[in-house]
């Protein structure tokens, strides 16, 4: 099993880079994981916001394989502590013996289709952070999950 952060758009910031490298680097200690960044749209400016939506879904779903197990990251999604998304997942690590995708969506959000192909929606909080501040807090918090897990001092209660 692996895990992959699918999101729209390159990691444009280096800090952003230099701090989702940090977590990437960190996590093959314990899975496979990698991020695969979708390219953004051609002329989007010239699109309406459902356009840009649906363009992305297709990508976004186009480059899913068919066993994919597809969580969201979405402010509409279940949030969770730290402890309890380690909980979660270790529970998604034992019972579902497929790949995990988390995906980050433009700015606009999912697409409808995208939505009814995703098994699970999570909200990593009620905040709104930039799609690039997302890939690094999400990168952190699948490291401290694993590090739960494990037992490890990283994570104090």
């Amino acid at each position: 099993m692996k895990i992959t952060l699918l999101t729209v758009g390159k990691t444009d910031a280096p800090w952003v880079r230099e701090g989702l490298d940090t977590y990437v680097s960190r996590l093959t200690h314990y899975v496979p994981f990698s991020v695969k960044e979708l390219a953004e749209l051609k002329n989007a400016s010239s699109l309406t916001r459902e356009q840009i939506k649906e363009k992305e879904g297709t990508a976004l779903l186009g480059s899913l394989s068919a066993g994919d197990y597809l969580i969201l990251l979405d402010d509409k999604g279940t949030e969770m502590t730290s402890t309890q998304w380690a909980a979660s997942l270790q529970d998604l690590l034992l019972h579902q013996g497929q790949n995990l995708v988390f995906a980050v969506g433009g700015a606009y959000g999912f697409s409808p289709a995208v939505y009814e192909r995703a098994a699970r929606k999570l909200s990593l909080s009620k905040m709104t952070f930039s799609h690039q501040m997302v890939r690094v807090i999400f990168a952190e918090q699948l490291y401290r999950a694993f590090t739960i897990l494990r037992g490890e001092p990283y994570h104090h209660e």
